[in-house]
């Protein structure tokens, strides 16, 4: 078996195995949910609804973090030029990963005892504050292994004068990592205050960390696949680090209108929050340009899938669905209902799930065989479409059943639980489950071919070349190449439809739907808003990757006709190993 250039490289893989195994142990819970929204009784004294949640997002939040730490243990070497620092503290850091995931679950017994372990002022064995649910047994152990990873990471990088742009992403990105989770590891009894640091933790780890994180591990897998200009990647790397923090850090003021916080926030939260988008186009625009430098053959096509499906989603899901909630006009109607997991599962998901498994699908190769794009692709291109379309049709379903759930409870003020309501919102409950379903064996191909691939030999063969006397000629038609000003046009058409649902929020601050109690004009928005955005969305990537995969065929075609292959053509027609 070939080895990677850099043998500590090895250690990522049992991170990025760990995150197999909570990413599909995640999906499973949240089919246990989509089932127990039809049937409420399901589990029921077993594991209810509110302790299925709360396991769910808490594993959402781990199996990335554990792919995370995976692709920046992958990386970190090829941007050093040297092997891993201290493999020794890699190896306990991935113990205490696990020993922190273990009894961040374990003590989900204890809360449905409502059992926190309080000792000097301090809940040790789970708090119950959403996303940061684990007490502090849980938040000393995930704080060491921040600082963990922040060492060796900073270690294994070259002196300060050496960094380029993405050195510094992901050097700020571990250390912030380690500093924003503090605000989380004391307790304030005034709730007000108490959502302040919350949201200190929750939001500045998206916005400011996390998104930072992402920034940077796009622009250097992007390198990897393209062979693209690192300094032109660390150009995008800068100003997108630039954007976020420049909106996102204050955008953090849309979780503060309703908490009993003061008036203003309402106005600067609506303010940098509708900023927020910015630096999603201008990340999503790179790709876009990077992608397109060189008109190089999708080598691993798997993993340029889902870094695109996670740049657009972030864009769909961060931005157009974030942007329609982010004003307090808007947010008034939207937050806490099902509007709400509509843009949560495409802003942490399709976000930074869907590139971690792309950076998955890029280093597991490399890892087991040497080589990044020579394994059967067909399963990993499969599961992408299942995953991709399963997860926007989750937000489907939900923006538009909380669409009912907006004008039947918060308009009509009628009892959410009571039993005439629950009709209202069936067909959506349905559609949730079925495309939790698509998702979940989305994620079961997933797991299965990041587990196995490498592990058997390979039967890909080289492409086949065209026939003798074959006359190369222009593609045409879906899989035509991708202009810019077409994609540009995709881009503003998923706006549009954002704007419709911006606009269906908005309208229900009209006397005639909040007064009179007419839903027509919010229905007939969002009826066209959200499915118009779905379909957009899933006919842009379709167009983006034929147009991606057509450079195979016709680069191969050129071959025959005595032209010069294309950059990186004679690597993905080599046989397979």
């Amino acid at each position: 078996m070939s080895k990677p250039k850099y043998q500590t490289q090895r250690l990522s893989l049992r991170f990025f195995m760990l995150m197999l195994v909570l990413f599909i142990l995640q999906v499973g819970l949240g089919m246990v949910l989509a089932l127990q929204h039809s049937d409420p009784t399901l589990l029921a004294g077993t594991l209810n609804f509110n302790t299925v949640r709360s396991m769910h997002l808490n594993l959402g939040i781990l199996w990335i973090l554990s792919g995370f730490i995976g692709a920046i243990l992958f990386v970190g070497p090829l941007l050093s030029r040297r092997e891993l620092a201290a493999p020794w503290l890699i190896k306990f850091l991935f113990c205490a990963l696990i020993v922190a995931t273990g009894w961040n679950m374990f003590t989900q017994v204890f809360a449905m005892q409502g059992i926190a372990g309080w000792w000097a002022g301090q809940p040790w064995l789970q708090e119950g504050l959403e996303y940061i649910e684990g007490g502090r047994i849980f938040d000393t152990i995930v704080l060491i292994g921040f600082a963990i990873l922040c060492y060796v990471v900073l270690r294994t990088f070259p002196p300060l004068r050496e960094w380029n742009e993405i050195h510094w992403g992901l050097g700020i990105g571990v250390v912030a990592l380690m500093v924003v989770w503090v605000f989380g590891l004391f307790y304030v009894p005034r709730l007000d205050l108490q959502e302040y640091f919350r949201w200190f933790v929750v939001h500045y780890w998206v916005e400011g960390v996390w998104e930072v994180i992402h920034i940077s591990l796009i622009g250097i897998l992007i390198v990897l696949l393209f062979k693209v200009s690192v300094k032109e990647v660390g150009y995008a790397v800068f100003w997108g680090v630039v954007l976020v923090w420049l909106s996102g850090l204050i955008g953090n003021a849309h979780h503060y209108f309703w908490v009993g916080t003061p008036e203003f926030w309402q106005f600067w939260g609506s303010l940098f929050s509708a900023l927020e988008p910015l630096p999603l186009v201008f990340c999503f625009w790179h790709i876009y340009l990077d992608a397109h430098t060189n008109q190089k053959p999708l080598e691993n096509a798997p993993a340029f899938y889902f870094i695109l499906g996670s740049v657009v989603l972030e864009q769909v899901g961060a931005g157009i669905l974030g942007f329609t909630m982010t004003f307090s006009l808007t947010n008034v109607w939207s937050h806490g209902t099902w509007v709400t997991p509509a843009h949560g599962h495409l802003a942490l998901f399709g976000t930074f799930g869907m590139l971690v498994i792309g950076a998955a699908y890029y280093a597991i190769p490399v890892l087991r065989t040497g080589k990044a794009g020579h394994f059967d692709q067909r399963l990993g291109k499969l599961a992408f479409w299942l995953v991709f379309i399963g997860v926007l049709g989750l937000a489907l379903a939900f923006a538009l059943g909380g669409t009912v759930q907006v004008y039947i409870y918060r308009t009509l003020g009628l009892d959410w639980f009571g039993g005439d309501i629950i009709p209202s919102l069936s067909i959506y409950k349905i559609l949730v489950a079925v495309f939790g379903f698509v998702l979940t064996i989305g994620a079961g191909l997933i797991v299965y071919d990041l587990s196995t691939l490498g592990r058997q030999p390979s039967s890909v063969a080289a492409p086949a070349l065209p026939p003798a006397g074959f006359k190369p000629h222009a593609v045409t038609g879906w899989s035509r190449p991708l202009s810019g000003f077409e994609a540009g046009i995709w881009l503003t058409a998923m706006w549009v439809f954002g704007f419709l649902i911006t606009f269906n929020l908005l309208s229900f601050n009209l006397d005639v739907v909040r007064v009179q109690g007419n839903p027509t004009l919010p229905y007939l928005l969002a009826g066209i808003g959200y499915p118009g955005l779905f379909l957009t969305t899933l006919l842009f990537v379709w167009r983006f990757l034929a147009s991606m995969e057509a450079r195979v065929t016709a680069a191969a075609a050129s071959m025959a006709a005595g032209g010069p292959p294309a950059v990186g053509l004679t690597q993905a027609l080599s046989p397979a190993s």
